[in-house]
């Protein structure tokens, strides 16, 4: 019998080029299948010199080997992890909002006069009416949200809500202790009636059909909304950074959409590092641009109001960063790069716009900062998104239909 006595080293140049590796080599079967066909092994370019030329029947690779097999093994070790690092990239999704704030115009005189001749009645369909035009105008991947609040369940909060106020009301033109009395128990019963409220709004807010939910307790809600800002008040404010952390990390970590709960965690000490630039930029402006012995005395309400402005745009833009930065929704994260100068141009704009129409205005600049925000803010989703909300509705079922009856109450905080 003839042996082929090529070496690894011609056989890779002749054959595939230096460095290839020889998976498949024929060997004089001793114990061929049963088909009488010679059995194939694999043999490492680099085992081909021990094993010994004389081994090899035939250099030439087996056409019916799979693909596969004739690949190195780093070389496939190489793609499966260049596979995996590819499904691990997020996709970035980019909020939109869609509306006009010509139509938002319509809306909202419409619900002014109607809710003026009705002596208020109507503000209860006329929330209806403008948040499912602002929920249904905003996208993410090419798909809305909605609400599905009834005036109904609005209406009857309201009244309880008005109820309570004209009790406190009379209650100190009679006496002013028994005021004090009707507002200690209002403040008693105020935590209670932020989770209802809470609940009801994410329930009947919805993205691509499937509703949001919230599963805050009273016990934790009354820390959160009662007894950390009573210690803030104590303090003189000092607490404020805490208990805005407090409040945000509680409404987050308790909402869910569909079965996937969100996340939050940003530290107490980021919030105070806001207030805390807050209160040196104030200081700083007050120091450099305090009005002198010849400064104009009407120069003094523009002053404090551009200042104004530059103080809140930097607190307010630099915590919506912050809170939708330290976001998440299972594994997929939120993020939020909107700026200041860009905040505080809009917010200068809209005060301008609403003064100078006398309110009419105010749909507009509505409508402007939310797609400033919006447009600012975007979901990185880690795998499919559409995949994801499939999967939501299937562990969420229909459970959520049954108890829809239980959050009939909008207190409207």
């Amino acid at each position: 019998m003839s042996l082929n006595t090529k070496t690894s080293e011609n056989i890779g140049q002749e054959d595939h080029g230096p460095g290839t590796d020889y998976t498949f080599a024929a060997l004089p079967s001793r114990n061929p299948d049963v088909n009488g066909n010679t059995q194939y092994i694999h043999i490492h370019d680099t085992n081909i010199d021990k094993c010994g030329a004389s081994l090899l029947k035939s250099a030439k690779p087996s056409s019916s080997a799979p693909h596969n097999a004739r690949q190195p093994g780093k070389l496939q070790e190489t793609n499966k992890f260049e596979e995996s690092m590819d499904t691990q990239q997020p996709q970035e999704h980019v909020f939109r909002f869609t509306g006009d704030g010509w139509e938002y115009f319509g809306i909202w005189v419409v619900n002014l006069l109607l809710t003026i001749v009705t002596l208020g009645i109507y503000s209860a369909w006329a929330k209806v009416r403008r948040l499912q035009y602002l929920y249904r105008n905003t996208q993410l991947a090419d798909a809305g949200f909605d609400y599905h609040g009834t005036p109904i369940a609005i209406l009857k909060g309201r009244l309880i809500a008005g109820a309570l106020f004209l009790l406190y009301y009379a209650a100190g033109q009679a006496n002013p202790f028994a005021a004090l009395a009707i507002m200690l128990l209002i403040g008693l019963a105020m935590p209670w009636l932020i989770v209802r409220s809470l609940r009801f709004k994410l329930y009947n807010s919805s993205y691509r059909g499937l509703r949001f939910a919230f599963s805050g307790g009273n016990k934790d809600a009354y820390t959160t909304f009662l007894l950390f800002p009573v210690l803030t008040m104590a303090t003189f404010n000092l607490l404020a950074p805490l208990t805005h952390q407090r409040i945000k990390q509680y409404q987050h970590r308790n909402s869910k959409f569909g079965a996937t709960p969100f996340n939050f965690d940003a530290s107490a000490g980021s919030f105070y590092g806001i207030y805390l630039k807050s209160a040196g930029i104030m200081i700083a402006l007050a120091v450099l641009f305090a009005p002198g012995p010849a400064f104009l005395p009407e120069l003094v309400p523009p002053f404090f109001m551009v200042t104004g402005l530059l103080v809140m745009a930097y607190w307010t833009a630099s915590l919506f960063n912050l809170i939708w930065n330290s976001t998440t929704l299972g594994e997929h994260r939120f993020v939020s790069h909107m700026k200041v100068s860009g905040y505080m141009w809009l917010g200068f704009t809209n005060l301008l716009g609403i003064l100078f129409t006398l309110g009419l205005f105010i749909p507009f600049a509505e409508v402007r900062m939310l797609r400033y925000k919006l447009e600012n803010m975007k979901l990185l989703a880690q795998g499919n998104l559409e995949d994801f909300v499939a999967g939501q509705e299937q562990q969420t079922g229909a459970a959520g239909q049954e108890i829809a009856e239980m959050f009939d109450l909008d207190i409207s905080l």
